[in-house]
């Protein structure tokens, strides 16, 4: 499914979108540890960490795409180096359960 779809059908903000490309898998995931282990490439995650290093997990793994959930912000150092590793950085408002669930009802395993 294409990110622009997903983002539309969840009703995520965009903070920085690098490019509509196809995302395949979804994790949900706070330890950056059990991220580089469990996701896939072409992926889409879920998470509460808005720490810099969340892209550099992303970048080694191959995810396409942050969703930084519970209303939280990202840091400027954060968005400067998705731009620069090519992430593309969305917001939602809603609970990591819930974005969780609305990405998996849309067929993303």
């Amino acid at each position: 499914m294409k990110l622009s779809e997903i983002i539309e059908k969840i009703n995520a903000e965009v903070v920085y979108l690098k490019e509509d490309c196809e995302i395949f898998h979804g994790c949900t995931g706070d330890l950056l540890s059990m991220v580089m282990k469990n996701a896939k490439s072409d992926s889409i995650w879920i998470t509460v960490q808005n720490h810099v290093n969340i892209i550099a997990v992303a970048s080694m793994v191959g995810i396409k795409a942050i969703i930084l959930c519970e209303g939280l912000e990202y840091s400027p150092d954060t968005i400067e180096k998705a731009k620069e590793e090519g992430i593309s950085l969305l917001k939602s408002n809603e609970s990591s359960f819930v974005v969780s669930g609305k990405i998996y009802s849309l067929g993303i395993l």
